[in-house]
């Protein structure tokens, strides 16, 4: 009995110590993460061909040159049991090769490797979770050379998440692999609020959906449209920044909504400095999507290195909001988001408009300091801050600009 309450209190020793000098990895996402995930077009339909074609497709379309990095393979890749040794175990009817060989594959093409498992003690989709096997899950990731990490949070019964989290945060640290940690428990329990020190990035929604603006009811829970996720949740800018960023879900763009709605889609992301992960089928996307996801001068407003969320300046004028990002050197991005079903006219006289945010403590002041004017989906520079931008914006679509300080 002394032998055993002995060896309880080592252990119980060495994880304290664990814990008292885990912590993240730093510096690992100092901009939102991008990439690809399979869940919104594949759910469960995944395999490794899957996975690999995937691969081939992002570098072949021009989306890694343009940022993405990571694919990341979401959930039901597993065999319904762990091993004998209590190791998680690939489905080998969908992934033969195994796990290793298939994060060989993706960091062959200059890629990251991605994957999803739950903070519960099983996933969404009933495989097995992390729950109980935190440090050995994480020391297998890393033999994996796995480098993005989605947690979920179902079957978590009556858990604290925010300590349920820091223990996968301090596996992975243990573990000696440097992975981003994607914090999934769709904002039930706050995690802006004390995700910094826990992870890169925290969902702050339930499930996204292909359409613009509705919600799908599920009975327990509901999924979200565009302009339905970008409302959820308010008054939380401030806790997103480098390093720890708010994360609205998975880009649906061409997955069934309009080319206008995928537009919009891919700019609010960017203003809200959300993390740019696609979930389309990208082995056959038409140029047009293509030319969405990789616009490079929409990317590097999401990607600026000052890494603030936007703040909504007006409020449903005709049903166009009016959405402002300040960036590194001065300059801004403004949005002008037409939410309504009807064709709207935007007249903006800058010189009416003094923006003080008090985020980032920037002012946006056009009487004292005159911006170039650039839309960055039409590629063409508009004049300058002294003249009224005056244009036309279709339904649920946008204008998007940048503003040069000169």
């Amino acid at each position: 009995m002394k032998k055993i309450i002995f060896f309880i209190f080592i252990i119980a020793i060495i994880a304290s110590a664990t814990r008292a000098s885990a912590q993240k990895f730093q510096g690992l996402a100092l901009t939102p993460p991008m990439g690809w995930n399979s869940w919104n077009t594949f759910a469960c339909n995944v395999d490794e061909v899957l996975i690999r074609e995937a691969a081939d497709a992002i570098v072949a379309s021009g989306m890694k040159e343009s940022g993405y990095q990571y694919v990341v393979l979401d959930d039901c890749w597993e065999a319904m049991a762990r091993d004998n040794a209590g190791n998680l175990v690939a489905d080998l009817n969908k992934f033969p090769s195994g796990m290793k060989v298939l994060g060989d594959y993706i960091h062959s093409k200059g890629l990251k490797f991605g994957i999803h498992n739950c903070a519960g003690t099983k996933t969404c989709a009933g495989y097995p979770g992390g729950r109980g096997h935190e440090f050995q899950d994480a020391l297998l990731y890393a033999s994996w050379g796995v480098d993005f990490l989605k947690y979920d949070w179902c079957s978590h019964g009556t858990a604290n998440s925010e300590e349920t989290y820091k223990t996968m945060r301090d596996a992975l640290h243990t573990a000696g692999r440097p992975i981003v940690f994607s914090i999934c428990e769709w904002g039930d329990t706050k995690p802006w609020e004390w995700g910094k020190d826990v992870g890169h990035l925290w969902r702050i929604t339930g499930d996204i959906t292909d359409c613009f603006d509705c919600e799908v009811n599920h009975g327990s829970w509901s999924s979200w449209g565009i302009i339905k996720t970008i409302e959820l949740r308010k008054g939380i800018r401030q806790y997103s920044g480098p390093d720890h960023w708010n994360d609205p879900d998975m880009m649906e763009i061409g997955r069934g909504m309009s080319q206008s709605e995928d537009r919009a889609h891919f700019s609010m992301w960017a203003m809200l400095a959300a993390p740019l992960i696609a979930g389309n089928d990208v082995r056959s996307m038409k140029k047009e999507i293509a030319d969405i996801l990789t616009n490079k001068d929409v990317i590097a407003i999401d990607q600026d290195s000052l890494g603030v969320q936007a703040l909504k300046y007006t409020d449903n004028e005709n049903g166009v909001e009016v959405w402002v990002k300040p960036l590194k050197n001065d300059d801004w991005a403004v949005c002008f988001l037409n939410k309504s079903e009807q064709k709207q006219k935007i007249d903006f006289d800058w010189s009416k408009h003094y923006i003080a945010d008090d985020v980032s403590n920037k002012i946006l002041d056009t009487k004292g300091i005159q911006f170039g004017i650039r839309d960055l989906w039409s590629k063409k520079n508009l004049g300058d801050t002294k003249k009224r931008l005056t244009a036309e914006v279709a339904s649920h679509d946008v204008l998007m600009v940048r503003l040069i300080k000169q």
